[in-house]
């Protein structure tokens, strides 16, 4: 997970509707089978009277697990070009089901096919999704003299910082992804020619959203 990967945070849903064919797309993250299981039984609970729920759902940091489900419908035209979508979305760790409700017109192989796919962009529309990173919280101590060197290394390496305090001396706190930290301390010792207090903390699971750091 070096390079960070996508999450569904919060999921969602949507709906589109074909030839009188209701698609409602739900989707949630999942961090287990167990959890896609639950899933699905309360999809199947709410939408009883559905005549498919089909589902792909895709877990682990590699896709260790990846599934899906036509659940009746005819074969390849609903739960692949389904996961193809999380997987297009490079998403991890979420699952998806789509309700279809009969509108009396027969759809064809593409027509399917391009619903179902359609159904589930709408649902991740809905949703929000984050990169999950991981990473350090870095302190950083100096005088007045190293700030815009400090400033323009974090502005070229795209290092979020955190917060300013402004007194005698500057401190500096930033979120460092993890694997830019050998990288950046060098960088601020050569920078700052040694003069820079450096202080990492623990190794987190983070994203921004709204602009704000969400530690996991």
């Amino acid at each position: 997970m070096s390079e960070g990967y996508k999450i569904v945070y919060e999921g969602g849903s949507g709906e589109i509707e074909e030839k009188k064919s209701r698609f409602i797309a739900t989707v949630r993250p999942v961090g287990s089978e167990e959890e896609v299981t639950a899933f699905l039984a309360e999809m199947k609970k709410k939408y009883w009277d559905a005549r498919h729920n089909c589902f792909a759902y895709v877990i682990g940091e590699k896709n260790e697990l990846v599934r899906c489900s036509d659940d009746g419908e005819p074969s390849g035209t609903a739960g692949r070009p389904m996961l193809d979508v999380l997987l297009k979305e490079e998403l991890h760790n979420v699952a998806v089901v789509v309700t279809r409700y009969f509108g009396g017109t027969l759809l064809g192989t593409g027509g399917l096919v391009r619903a179902y796919q359609q159904a589930v962009k709408e649902g991740l529309s809905n949703s929000q999704i984050v990169e999950k990173r991981k990473g350090s919280r870095l302190v950083i101590d100096t005088d007045y003299n190293g700030i815009g060197k400090i400033q323009y290394l974090f502005a070229q390496e795209e290092i979020s910082i955190l917060d300013t305090e402004y007194t005698d001396a500057v401190r500096i706190t930033a979120m460092v992804p993890a694997e830019k930290k050998e990288q950046i301390e060098k960088a601020l010792m050569e920078g700052t020619n040694g003069k820079a207090g450096i202080s990492w903390g623990e190794t987190v699971e983070y994203a921004f959203m709204d602009k704000k750091l969400k530690i996991f």
